[in-house]
């Protein structure tokens, strides 16, 4: 196969859904050698924050002279963003390589059993870190935790970001029933770090940790100044990545004897973490600037707006709005139309965008003086937006990828763009 053959292989498998469910994946391990053992890990969930904490850390890690792995979803362009090592993605030929190779492994698995996109993905990494020898694996969940591909490890130390509404028809319509997805990472005896808050949530993790005799450190919003007091710098912005830089900071205090790192090495890495796609603010060659944000779900949503009433106070703002149906789309609108003077509605490059008739409708609701435009694409809304002012892109990490794109931030890659889709499947097994 070349590398187009070994993409649409990979559309191939979305076939087969999401399942909830750690067989196929423990399976997959041990036809290809368990090379997860040969590995060590920081294994991350949450609802929000994850991608950026992982970055933090690798970016630590890196700069300690360590060689790191890193496993982050959704890509935003390139499918090869998911696995990267010192930030460099895989290349094209090892992609082909490795799926090439576990292919033989997949007749052994019976039709209704077939590995899913994720689960192949997921042991294709394992198996790219441990043939690359690297140190450390930074390791992100896909999806809730418990069940997820990823749960498969047992890592150094475990982090929980978060606890918000997010994939609540897989997850479960409570934050005590997310809380326990996420939960489900943590390991016995295997310190883990959290910033998540709220009785409800924290009282599940807690739980978890003390009945698995796994040390846990429940990071304050009080606490954060203090964590950071040797961080003066830290390159993402937003409020809310200082929380994310905590959990770092702490983690890496936490396995400092076994993997050492010095107060210097961790300020010159957190002043160069590059996270795109989160309050990524882009100057456009015409010198208007543009502020790609994938704020998702409502949690996300909320960031934005601080960071928008905080840093952007006196802007004029345009907002190129899409979201995906399954998203809490209304008070995703509702957060962000009243920031703006122009909104454009527009759909996401999926299945599961929301109408962008639906949401104008929030939109002139929660900002009736505000010019709102529904557009049939991101390329029509970007030609139709005000030259003057800032321009934000946001509500799915999808659209944010459409707009690097057309900002020329990166090569077009609107085919493995696609393969962020997926359907879940009942789980086979816990």
């Amino acid at each position: 196969m070349n590398y187009g053959a070994t993409i649409d292989f990979l559309y191939s498998l979305r076939l087969f859904g999401a399942k909830f469910g750690l067989e196929n994946t423990f399976q997959l391990a041990r036809l290809t050698g368990d090379p997860q053992r040969r590995l060590r890990f920081i294994h991350v969930a949450g609802t929000n924050g994850k991608g950026s904490t992982c970055a933090m850390l690798e970016s630590v890690y890196r700069q300690a002279g360590w060689k790191v792995g890193l496993f982050t979803s959704p890509h935003l362009n390139s499918f090869r963003e998911r696995i990267q090592i010192n930030r460099q993605m895989i290349s094209e030929a090892d992609v082909v390589r490795l799926i090439s190779d576990l292919q033989p492994v997949f007749t052994q698995f019976a039709e209704d059993h077939h590995p899913t996109f994720f689960e192949v993905v997921t042991i294709m990494a394992l198996n790219y870190f441990a043939e690359k020898e690297v140190d450390l694996v930074i390791w992100e969940t896909g999806l809730g935790g418990r069940l997820d591909a990823t749960n498969i490890v047992t890592p150094l130390a475990s982090i929980i970001t978060n606890i918000a509404f997010d994939h609540q028809q897989w997850l479960g319509d409570t934050l005590a029933k997310i809380a326990s997805e996420k939960a489900g990472i943590i390991k016995p005896g295997v310190p883990v770090v959290t910033t998540a808050t709220g009785t409800e949530a924290l009282g599940v993790i807690t739980n978890t940790a003390h009945r698995l005799n796994a040390p846990l450190r429940i990071i304050s919003p009080l606490e954060v100044p203090e964590l950071l007091k040797d961080v003066p710098q830290l390159s993402l912005a937003g409020e809310h990545q200082l929380r994310n830089a905590a959990l770092a900071v702490t983690v890496v205090d936490i396995l400092r004897e076994r993997m050492p790192i010095t107060p210097r090495q961790i300020e010159d890495a957190m002043a160069n973490v590059h996270w795109p796609g989160r309050l990524q603010l882009v100057t456009h060659s015409s010198g208007q600037e543009f502020l790609l944000d994938g704020a998702h779900n409502e949690a996300g949503a909320e960031s934005l707006r601080n960071a928008l009433q905080n840093s952007f106070v006196k802007t004029e703002k345009t907002i190129i709005l899409g979201v995906l149906q399954d998203k809490n789309w209304k008070s995703i609108c509702a957060l962000l139309a009243p920031l703006a003077t122009r909104i454009l509605l527009v759909p996401v490059s999926s299945d599961r965008t929301s109408a962008p008739e639906a949401l104008a409708a929030v939109c002139r609701t929660a900002n009736p003086g505000a010019e709102i435009q529904v557009h049939p694409s991101f390329t029509a809304a970007f030609a139709a937006r005000s030259t003057r002012g800032l321009v934000v892109v946001t509500g799915s990490l999808y659209l944010v990828g459409e707009a690097m794109e057309t900002l020329g931030i990166v090569d077009n890659s609107p085919q493995e763009r696609g393969l962020n889709e997926w359907v879940v499947r009942p789980h086979t097994s816990a």
